[in-house]
């Protein structure tokens, strides 16, 4: 690809901004209320501390095995070929299926209520369809006019956030922003904070792109980094607005409109109509951007010799079967299942996907860099957010607990028989290049 082609640092970033502060920012802050409380802010501090754990590996390994496959293409340097790897990579791109078909069912459930139609299965699946195909073919002109559209969709969101952040801070009551570190509100606080781990995961999407940025050695770095720690400032500030202008109770109470309804006393009912534009482009950005990265997983796995050679680049008509087969199986997701129980395993699938990395890291440090102590650390740190997530999900949910099992047991199943059917093993490419 040639060079102008390529992402700039601030459109990688977009994306990867875009991405985490998506429909989540705008749905997410009932439960948390009703989990951490007052602690809401450090909760988000927390979550984002683990997100930069995992970001240490994947800034220095993205910086040095430039590959689309993005967290595989790791796995596979560290653990070699084998059936665990494979089923990783199964794992990954369905996360980004499921994740593109929830975006356009939360577009469609803010957009139909702010145009005054009916909610129906008809009205939302004519959204749904309409959506995914404008940014399916937006991705079709390339990793630039992704980029390009990221940038200015973010830049529009992140202007209308920060009038409810700034707006907000004028009439913030700090008092009740005090955070509370008994033993029943830090118990609150750790499990919202691995609830909010989902919030930074976006930032994965910046290896998955590699290919296409410009100057990957230095920028994917950058690009990690930077996406997370202004992902956090933007968390931290929303939530403190939040809790400081409006009364616990009622934050819990509004659920998924408590952005809405805190923005109520400093903004009035404008600030209904400025957080339904804001969750719109919220939605827009994530959806874009996953439906890039999935497709750029798609094609790269196919392309290493681990999905089913359907998904590779094809030049039949110009065609890019990844992307149009990626967005094709998100829109059936959209339109015919119910996404609640798959939607709850995606941050477990997506832990599993970085305690793999940071052990293949590990093994692989001394040829790429990186403190193995530190590596050693952040691991189990990792682990410990791994096994308490699933207790979470038993002790909140049981269904949510087996499907998780049921999933990762299903992926191992898969990856077995196709490798024994289809005979292929994956490719390391940087290897092949060299014989």
């Amino acid at each position: 690809m040639k060079e102008n082609k390529k992402l700039s640092l601030v459109e990688v970033i977009s994306m990867a901004v875009g991405t985490m502060i998506g429909a989540s920012i705008f749905s997410i802050f009932g439960l948390g209320a009703k989990i951490a409380g007052h602690d809401l802010p450090e909760a988000f501090v927390l979550s984002g501390i683990y997100a930069l754990i995992v970001a240490y590996s994947y800034s220095i390994l993205g910086s040095k095995i430039i590959s689309n496959a993005g967290p595989i293409a790791f796995i596979l340097k560290g653990l070699g070929d084998n059936i665990v790897t494979g089923a990783l990579s199964i794992l990954m791109w369905l996360t980004y299926v499921v994740s593109i078909a929830l975006f356009a069912k939360g577009f469609a459930g803010y957009f139909l209520p702010f145009i005054h139609v009916e909610t129906t299965a008809t009205t939302t699946g004519i959204v749904e369809v309409i959506l995914i195909a404008f940014f399916m073919s937006l991705n079709f002109f390339g990793s630039k006019a992704v980029g390009k559209a990221e940038f200015y969709i973010v830049l529009i969101k992140l202007s209308i956030l920060l009038v409810f952040i700034f707006g907000g801070f004028l009439t913030i009551n700090w008092g009740m922003t005090k955070p509370e570190f008994d033993s029943v509100h830090t118990n609150g606080l750790l499990n919202a904070s691995i609830i909010f781990f989902l919030s930074y995961m976006g930032f994965g999407l910046i290896t998955n792109a590699s290919e296409n940025i410009k100057n990957p050695t230095i920028n994917i770095p950058r690009a990690i980094y930077l996406s997370i720690l202004i992902v956090m400032l933007i968390y931290v500030s929303i939530s403190l607005v939040t809790i400081g202008n409006l009364p616990l109770p009622e934050i819990i109470k509004a659920e998924e409109n408590a952005l809405a309804i805190a923005a109520k006393p400093f903004l009035g009912n404008f600030g209904f109509v400025l957080i339904t534009i804001g969750a719109l482009f919220s939605i827009s950005s994530a959806l874009n951007a996953t439906l890039f990265g999935g497709a750029n997983v798609a094609y790269s796995l196919a392309k290493d010799g681990i999905l089913p050679k359907v998904f590779e680049r094809k030049i039949w008509f110009k065609s890019i079967e990844g992307l149009y087969i990626t967005a094709g199986l998100s829109l059936i997701f959209a339109l015919f299942f119910n996404l609640g129980a798959i939607a709850s395993i995606t941050s477990t699938v997506f832990t599993v996907i970085y305690i793999f990395v940071l052990i293949s890291h590990i093994k692989i440090h001394n040829k790429y860099g990186g403190n193995k102590m530190l590596l050693t650390f952040n691991l189990m740190v990792l682990l410990a957010v791994f096994f308490a997530l699933m207790r979470y999900q038993w002790d909140t949910s049981k269904g949510a607990f087996y499907a998780s099992i049921a999933t990762f047991t299903g992926a191992l199943l898969l990856e077995y028989f196709y490798r024994k059917i289809s005979k292929r093993e994956i490719q390391d490419k940087d290897a092949l290049s060299k014989s």
